[in-house]
């Protein structure tokens, strides 16, 4: 399966130490530099920065269509809209993205999207993680992902945890 992410995804995911659930869950990945570099050379330091320069099942893979990149620019990052055309250039299976303008687009552009909540998901019914609530709560709590309340809720409800 090809899968493109985003940088936000990695670096939330890193910061709880579930990273490892991309490769266990839909295998390798690709990045593009905008993402690469967001995460490698600008977050050098932080968290995910050398688990993602590390980890033999991450690939940087460049662009070719800058034009269409920059045109997404106008209303997205650069790691957003460069992981949005890598998507489309290497015909991904999935895009791994949170930002709600980012996801949109994507999905506007018939790319398939998920999310970290969904990650987690996927992750509890594959039985890598027992769990989503304490995952969740880690992603509130340490990595400052916000997560809405109703939805909070209904992600537990759904998955019998509530």
């Amino acid at each position: 399966m090809t899968m493109v992410s985003n940088a936000s995804p990695l670096i939330n995911l890193a910061r709880i130490g579930l990273l490892d659930l991309l490769p266990k869950l839909y295998g390798a990945l690709l990045v593009p530099s905008a993402v690469w570099d967001e995460v490698v050379v600008q977050g050098a330091g932080q968290a995910g920065a050398e688990e993602v320069r590390t980890a033999g099942w991450i690939a940087r893979q460049e662009i070719e269509n800058e034009p269409l990149a920059q045109a997404l620019r106008q209303e997205l990052d650069a790691g957003e809209a460069e992981a949005i055309v890598l998507a489309l250039e290497t015909h991904a299976e999935l895009l791994v993205m949170d930002e709600r303008l980012g996801r949109e687009t994507a999905r506007h552009m018939r790319l398939r999207c998920i999310g970290l909540i969904g990650v987690l998901i996927a992750a509890k019914r594959h039985g890598l993680i027992e769990s989503i609530k304490p995952h969740l709560d880690a992603l509130r709590d340490v990595a400052g992902f916000r997560v809405d309340d109703a939805l909070y809720r209904q992600v537990l409800q759904d998955e019998g945890e509530a």
